[in-house]
């Protein structure tokens, strides 16, 4: 995607609206997302290990508390990134999903929580900001970026993992464990939760981020970006005008 008219085509998309899950899907939602995300099915198993290419790339820049600086994680789920950061650096973590945290081992190492993005107290600045497989779950994404930009301190930068959503690969993977599995247990249709979850492509979230960031560094988890399962987003430099534009249109 490239061009202003590219851009703004994919500005009007936000913000998305979440498709409805089926009742069925619906009423075993919350402890399916549980399980998925805490590794309790052989399928989730599988994908937790094959995701700490995510959680070390995200960390890969830091090696103590004191380099670290103070980080904020978007989406922090179970708190499972934590295992691959240093230990005692101030970490705050935005999660609307308090369930999710709540009992985990690791909520000690939080400072501060947020449920909201809008919930940061502007004076707050951060060296990282982090996400994990969480960018393709957000409907105002554009919004979250631009305000996620703002809070970084001078020279920081934004780190975030997702998964190849929208390409080949990805969608193969998913629908030959997770998707199977679930079909095996539940009867039930895993792509309706995969629309319902995952509302952005990874093509979508790189193009955000170029247009808010000069200087963007992307990896491959694969054979390039269709042939890949995850990517890497290292991002610095933000342009605070486009930043303050996407505030004033989308809050």
């Amino acid at each position: 995607m490239g061009g202003a008219h590219d851009l703004a085509a994919l500005l009007a998309r936000f913000p998305k609206t979440r498709p409805p899950l089926p009742p069925k899907l619906e009423a075993i939602y919350t402890q399916q997302y549980i399980e998925n995300r805490g590794g309790e099915t052989t399928a989730a198993s599988l994908s937790q290990r094959m995701e700490t290419w995510l959680h070390h790339q995200v960390a890969a820049d830091v090696k103590n508390a004191r380099a670290a600086g103070a980080t904020l994680e978007l989406g922090a789920g179970t708190l499972n990134q934590l295992a691959y950061e240093p230990a005692g650096g101030a970490y705050d973590i935005v999660e609307p999903f308090e369930a999710l945290y709540r009992d985990s081992p690791l909520v000690g190492g939080v400072r501060d929580t947020y449920a909201d993005m809008a919930d940061v107290p502007k004076g707050k600045v951060y060296e990282r900001i982090t996400s994990v497989a969480s960018l393709e779950h957000i409907c105002d994404l554009p919004l979250v970026l631009a305000r996620a930009a703002r809070l970084l301190a001078p020279g920081g930068g934004l780190r975030a993992a997702i998964p190849s959503e929208g390409g080949f690969l990805w969608t193969v993977g998913w629908m030959a464990t997770t998707g199977l599995e679930f079909r095996l247990r539940h009867g039930l249709d895993y792509g309706d939760m995969m629309r319902h979850e995952h509302v952005n492509t990874a093509a979508e979230i790189e193009a955000l981020v170029k247009a808010l960031f000069e200087d963007v560094e992307i990896k491959s988890f694969g054979l390039g970006r269709q042939l890949s399962l995850y990517r890497f987003i290292a991002a610095k430099s933000p342009r605070l005008d486009v930043a303050a534009a996407w505030e004033a249109r989308f809050s």
